[in-house]
């Protein structure tokens, strides 16, 4: 166990990291980034120590490592080069072998399918040949994509029955790439919870996500959906956890079936955007139960005490790139919360912060919370 003043050593400078960094300095642990964005990053502004190099610079890495007591990732796309020498030196939760499932989407399909997990079918491809040869088989429509480090949509393309092989592949071309049976969903869910390392688990419970252009815009918690598609998300989380012998805080995105099924999508081994309204809304948040996991400590009571609804807030509607919004619809409103992520200038579909209201109903969080986004300009 690592307990406060423990040093926890954080792999990566985002949001992510940033707001670990918070919840862990708050219950006094002391913070090390180490990240190859340049110096004041999001999550460097809450650290006691912030290195800045590429993550195959050993003599870096090794400074790093002599500052802190246990390492976690707040990102999985770290080389994993950098993972291996991370754990042969000190504890990373979680481990080497989830992170590097989880990084690459071939080899995070091959342990669902392996594990009898519930996942759409795939087929591997490295060729516009095999890629003729899993459209075939999987049908039309279905969707590309590449098999390492890809998220918010990127890496990614849609095959439809217009859709010309030969010009699809070539954004894929000289890359191994997933291609997968198109799912026909009715909506899109997703769990996040955290499990210790004696496999005990908490979990924040089944919510609802929207998206626009493959980004998360609104999460709605509780999910409006019924018991069974619930358990049946509680469940794949916790095979999910319990195959890769996960240690830390984890997030599982689901899609729902018009029959009722739940299908694994993609696993994220780290706290998840679709997480963030447990800041607001639940006992124990996703950041506490990661350090709490990652130092060996009890978990905290995951349960939600308020209806919420979290909105993602992207650089789109920035007046100019230096130059923030107006937040008066956000801090007008008693029950709404804003956070943003320290980042020094605003990009379109940039992750700049969210805001989540809360609501005595579902129905009335939900209401409040689209008024906001309509008054920032988010979709118009």
């Amino acid at each position: 166990m690592f307990p406060p003043p423990s040093t926890i050593g954080i792999l990566g400078g985002g949001q992510l990291g940033r707001m670990l960094a918070l919840e862990a300095r708050r219950a006094g642990h002391r913070i090390a980034i180490f990240t190859d964005e340049p110096y004041g990053c999001p999550a460097g502004q809450f650290a006691d120590h912030e290195i800045n190099a590429p993550y195959d610079d050993s003599t870096a890495l090794t400074r790093f490592l002599q500052q802190v007591d246990v390492v976690t990732a707040e990102f999985e796309n770290i080389p994993a080069d950098c993972l291996e020498a991370v754990e042969a030196f000190k504890p990373l939760r979680p481990g080497f072998q989830a992170l590097v499932t989880t990084q690459h989407r071939e080899r995070e399909k091959n342990f669902l399918r392996d594990q009898g997990i519930t996942c759409a079918p795939f087929r591997v491809v490295d060729d516009l040949k095999g890629l003729e040869a899993a459209v075939a088989e999987l049908g039309r429509p279905c969707v590309i994509k590449t098999a390492a480090f890809g998220y918010d949509g990127k890496g990614q393309a849609k095959v439809t029955a217009d859709t010309d092989l030969a010009e699809a592949w070539s954004g894929f071309a000289g890359a191994r790439a997933v291609v997968e049976q198109w799912i026909p969903f009715v909506c899109e869910v997703s769990v996040v919870g955290a499990r210790g390392l004696r496999g005990e688990t908490a979990v924040h419970g089944c919510v609802e996500n929207q998206h626009t252009h493959h980004i998360l815009d609104v999460t709605i918690s509780p999910a409006r959906v019924g018991p069974q598609v619930m358990k049946q998300a509680l469940d794949l989380w916790e095979a999910v956890a319990a195959g890769l012998n996960y240690v830390g805080t984890m997030a599982v995105e689901m899609f729902v079936t018009a029959d009722g099924k739940v299908i694994v999508n993609e696993i994220a081994p780290r706290p998840h955007n679709s997480g963030h309204y447990t800041i607001d809304a639940c006992r124990t948040n996703q950041f506490q139960q990661q350090f709490r996991a990652v130092c060996g400590m009890p978990l905290g009571d995951a349960s939600q005490h308020t209806p919420a609804v979290m909105v993602n807030l992207l650089g789109d509607i920035w007046p100019s790139p230096l130059k923030h919004p107006d937040w008066s619809p956000v801090l007008n409103h008693p029950r709404a919360k804003l956070h943003l992520y320290g980042k020094r200038e605003a990009r379109p579909r940039r992750k700049m912060g969210h805001f989540t209201v809360l609501g005595d109903t579902i129905d009335q969080a939900l209401e409040d919370a689209l008024r906001i986004r309509a008054a920032l300009g988010i979709g118009v």
